[in-house]
């Protein structure tokens, strides 16, 4: 994991409500989809093509 990820823009979805329990945040860049703990930033985030990103979308919103 690159150490720019904290030039990321993240965001939480507008599903997490305002206590921020069990969130986490991405980060869209141009090759990759970075995540992360929402309550412990400061550990390592990961980063999953596009595509599988949208596979996983898709997969989430079916269920």
């Amino acid at each position: 994991m690159s150490s720019g990820t904290t030039e990321l823009a993240w965001f939480k979805s507008s599903y997490s409500g305002s206590e921020g329990d069990s969130c986490v945040e991405v980060a869209i860049a141009e090759q990759a989809v970075h995540v992360r703990d929402s309550k412990d930033v400061s550990r390592p985030a990961f980063a999953v093509s596009r595509e599988g990103w949208g596979r996983f979308v898709r997969f989430a919103s079916e269920r």
